[in-house]
């Protein structure tokens, strides 16, 4: 039974951001399946892929679970969420076997229930306000926020109908009237942190007969963050200065060498580091610093947040090593913040001339197959630009050097990059059985559109690297899927529209 023992997998990602993937559910597949990942993205950085299958979201479990009510989970879990995944075939092959999932003995799981903890919600003012109501109710204990927003500055930031207000800037506010903490509000300016508490965890905490303190609270809501580096010293050592700066208390980093271990790492310049290999240095002098550094011999892990992150935690009056307490003992792979951070892999050193030959489109020729072109054309309706989505291993895209994200220029022999949706479905429809597509990744668009170069066939040189992959014609007519959905977690649905190679009625889309 162990082989049906999910991952577990912690996302993170800023307001605004999505995870990088589509919450899919298909006709003739079961349950909540994973699709078009995005290429360096939380969750395919996190270790997620094509296929997989959703169990559960925050230790709630989702396999029987509405799609609608799946996606509404996630969007609840704010800026980190904690997912139970397996792989399709030991997905299929537990189903087949009628092992029940939701059991943790019998699907080998062995995850318990998180214990509930108060939250931390950081809220920067729109000009439309905060986007929420403070409720109280004489004789009633405690202040509540009440009429959140769908969408606004309080719904983004964590906070949730009902949940109960404790501290407002690090203060707690219990024993203070209405209208004493609305002016504790506004007098922190255009921005607040709070301290809440849903009825739930509440509960807990006096079940327990524990107090509930922002010591105690979870930060996974907070939309600056510190952040982990790990360096491995090189032969100059690990390229950085350590300085205290005048009138600022804090150990900074300055003076960062170009390509040594600090940069690859991901320090910045005047990062305060907060923390040594675990130890919070706030009260140790810069030798005391300096020489904990020395005792790591040749690695050396750090807690720093820069000054955004930084003033952040200091209004709310808390340290920024409740990151640390809440992360350190974490099994998951690294959020997508940490992998960015991760030593860059070693490359070979390559000429200018090398450099710039790889900033070329792709010319892919192929020609239709009984199951399609084999990729999904994504835009939104009414707007521009174009990008290639779920290209099918093996299928004729692939064979034909299309891969996912690519940006489409040109389609056969059509500029296209100023069309909508619509229209470029229209001229692959009239393709036939063959298309021609000048393509682009997302870096080499970027690059040569920064130069101000047009993107044209004649960048491909004297030798075309046109990629062309031989199929048979297929005797059927190909099914155009017109309708997917995006969501954003926090903000508005918004339609959408994908053409893909082959039908998919019946099936329910989401971005997280």
């Amino acid at each position: 039974m162990s082989t049906f023992k999910p991952r577990v997998i912690s996302l993170a990602k800023k307001p605004g951001q999505t995870f990088g993937f589509f919450l899919r559910v298909e006709q003739n597949e079961e349950g909540h399946l994973i699709r078009c990942l995005e290429m360096g993205g939380p969750a395919e950085l996190a270790g997620m892929r094509d296929g997989d299958r959703i169990l559960r979201v925050n230790g709630t479990f989702v396999d029987g679970l509405p799609h609608s009510e799946v996606v509404e989970l996630v969007r609840r879990g704010g800026t980190s969420v904690t997912f139970h995944i397996l792989d399709e075939s030991a997905y299929k092959r537990a189903k087949s076997l009628g092992v029940n999932l939701s059991d943790p003995k019998a699907a080998a799981n062995r995850v318990t229930k998180e214990t509930p903890k108060p939250k931390l919600c950081y809220l920067v003012k729109s000009s439309s306000g905060y986007g929420f109501s403070l409720r109280s109710v004489k004789g009633e204990e405690g202040l509540f926020l009440t009429e959140v927003l769908a969408g606004g500055v309080a719904e983004h930031a964590g906070v949730r109908n009902e949940d109960r207000l404790l501290e407002v800037n690090g203060d707690n506010i219990e024993n203070l009237t209405h209208d004493e903490v609305v002016e504790k509000i506004k007098l922190g300016g255009k921005s607040t942190m709070f301290l809440l508490v849903d009825k739930e965890t509440e509960r807990f905490y006096r079940n327990k007969k524990a107090k509930i303190a922002s010591w105690s609270a979870t930060v996974k809501f907070l939309p600056h963050q510190p952040r982990f580096i790990n360096m491995i010293k090189g032969s100059d050592g690990y390229g950085f200065l350590l300085r205290e700066e005048a009138k600022q208390a804090g150990h900074f980093i300055r003076e960062i060498d170009k390509g040594s271990p600090a940069e690859k790492a991901g320090l910045k310049e005047m990062d305060k580091v907060v923390a040594v290999n675990g130890k919070e240095v706030e009260n140790y002098s810069h030798d005391q610093v300096v020489a904990l550094i020395k005792k790591s011999d040749r690695k050396c892990c750090f807690l720093v947040v820069d000054k955004a992150t930084d003033k952040m935690y200091k209004q709310g009056k808390v340290s920024p090593m409740l990151f640390w307490e809440e992360m350190k003992d974490s099994n998951s792979p690294p959020s997508y913040n940490e992998a960015l951070n991760l030593p860059a892999p070693v490359k070979s050193s390559m000429s200018m001339k090398d450099r710039e030959e790889e900033l070329r489109p792709k010319l892919c020729r192929m020609r239709k197959t009984p199951a399609g072109y084999g990729f999904h054309l994504n835009g939104i309706d009414g707007m521009h630009g174009q990008y290639i989505t779920e290209v099918v291993r093996g299928g004729a895209a692939d064979k034909a050097g299309l891969e996912n994200e690519d940006i489409v220029i040109e389609v056969n022999g059509k500029n296209v990059e100023q069309s909508t949706h619509a229209e470029v479905v229209k001229i692959i429809r009239r393709s036939g059985n063959s298309l021609e597509m000048l393509v682009a990744s997302r870096n080499v668009y970027k690059q040569l559109k920064a130069r101000g170069v047009t993107i044209t066939p004649l960048l491909l040189g004297e030798t075309s690297n046109a990629h062309t992959a031989e199929t048979p014609e297929p005797n059927r007519m190909e099914t155009w899927e017109l309708n997917e959905e995006e969501i954003r977690p926090g903000t508005p649905i918004q339609r959408t529209s994908s053409v893909s190679s082959s039908s998919s009625e019946g099936s329910l889309d989401d971005r997280l």
